[in-house]
């Protein structure tokens, strides 16, 4: 029998390679003191950024989440344009040019699309202020690095990275640009939703008293997959089916559940520091992934949060989240209850275009997300969450290797590993990668 890919040298080597050690995961503070009530203010949330000069984006990664996100940008305020495209494969470019100038009117010149590899050097290096970054995971830490560089204001989406060697690039690039007043915004949408934001201003105020707990999930249905097409050599099969490839997104708790993770860290105010998880394949059908997670997290005072997550057709869907105080509970979104089950607290949903109260929607956090940023950059206000999303790539990744091995698995291991996904060179053709499902027990023999 094969040995899986994910060896204890592959996480348990040397530290950080020169340039980026010495990076530790930031502090994430909610403004609660612990055992007293203390009024925390909610981030700003306008309904539209403010008009100001034109500002110019770039879009890296123009598939179905790229456009999206660069449809939310164009309607967040004012004088904003895209004016270059990016992809990996001319027919996304394509198909998001063709959407954008139907949807919105805005037609991205050719001499501004750039195809390949190096498409998002193109995009950086042309006339633009902002990147938006809606590449697969892998992706991630190369591209901002190089938008950092090149003074461009950046919104990525999650994860941030696949493996800890990008997610320490990634909290690099972050501290750099805190010293070039750049805003950076990462795509995790839960922190830009305002009934989840006030929900947790309840908390972090102390309605359910000191947190001892909780659970999260993100149960659903498989994802879209693609069959090998003979036109396509391994690695553009590969690109082109990303979500089924750890080395690409980082396997489904990374690259979807981090938005529960990156709940818990937030209403927490931490993040865990153990791992000790299991999982398995049941019914994927191409990838070298899990279909389903189950994972204790242990924080440092000693506290238990069980995470879940599946992607698995025709089984009972979840999206949720439950925290447990001492005082009572919350399901982060828009009620907090007593420890007897009354609920003591409820969010004002607005009224519905009839006006009937409580049935209408507040701003979609997609949409709010981009609000928020280009409300920062022509405030000059600048914001920079994307840390916050590293640590909770790490915790996730955390997870992984703990269901992947069948060890528990550290915080410290994790920012001390040299564990780098995918191949040495990326090049159409063959990719040099182990392509072997992690069996637990069998992935420390190395």
């Amino acid at each position: 029998m094969k040995e899986s890919s994910i060896t204890r040298r592959n996480f348990l080597g040397k530290t950080a390679t020169a340039g980026i050690a010495g990076i530790v995961a930031p502090s994430i503070i909610t403004g609660c003191t612990r055992g007293t009530e203390k009024r925390v203010e909610l981030p700003l949330m306008p309904d539209q950024a403010p008009d100001g000069q034109i500002l110019k984006a770039g879009l890296i990664g123009c598939g179905g989440r790229g456009t999206g996100a660069a449809i939310n940008f164009l309607e967040s305020g004012p004088n904003l344009q895209i004016v270059a495209l990016g992809d990996t494969f001319q027919d996304r470019i394509d198909n998001c040019r063709a959407t954008l100038l139907k949807s919105k009117g805005q037609e991205v010149p050719l001499e501004n699309c750039f195809v390949g590899f190096d498409a998002f050097e193109k995009v950086i290096d042309s006339d633009v202020d902002i990147i938006l970054d809606a590449t697969p995971p892998y992706f991630r830490p190369q591209i901002l690095a190089a938008a950092i560089q090149a003074r461009k204001h950046v919104f990525a989406e999650k994860p941030v990275a696949v493996d800890p060697v990008g997610v320490r690039s990634i909290m690099a690039s972050a501290q750099k640009a805190k010293g070039m007043d750049l805003c950076i915004m990462p795509g995790t949408h839960y922190r830009h939703q305002r009934d989840r934001a006030a929900n947790w201003q309840q908390v972090a105020q102390g309605a359910i008293g000191e947190i001892v707990g909780g659970n999260i999930y993100f149960n659903m249905q498989k994802l879209w997959h693609r069959d090998p097409n003979p036109a396509w050599s391994e690695m553009e099969y590969m690109i082109r089916n990303w979500v089924n490839w750890c080395w690409l997104s980082g396997d489904h708790i990374v690259e979807q559940h981090v938005h529960n993770i990156d709940l818990m860290n937030w209403f927490t105010g931490s993040h865990p520091v153990k791992a000790t998880g299991f999982g398995s394949r049941q019914r994927r059908v191409t990838g070298d992934q899990y279909d389903n997670f189950s994972v204790d997290f242990v924080f440092e005072n000693g506290m238990h949060f069980h995470s879940m997550c599946r992607q698995i057709d025709d089984c009972t869907p979840n999206v949720s989240d439950r925290i447990q105080g001492t005082k009572g509970s919350t399901d982060c979104t828009s009620a907090v209850f007593d420890t007897t089950g009354n609920k003591i607290w409820q969010y004002e949903y607005p009224p519905d275009k009839d006006g009937n109260p409580g049935k209408g929607v507040t701003v979609e956090p997609h949409f709010q997300e981009q609000i928020t940023f280009v409300t920062a950059i022509r405030n000059g206000k600048v914001i920079n969450e994307i840390e916050k999303t590293a640590v909770a790539t790490l915790v996730a990744i955390m997870g992984r290797v703990s269901a992947y091995t069948g060890k528990d698995v550290t915080y410290e291991e994790m920012m001390n590993s040299d564990m780098k996904l995918g191949p040495e060179v990326l090049t159409f053709g063959p990719v040099d990668i182990p392509k072997i499902v992690p069996i637990p027990g069998l992935a420390y023999a190395g």
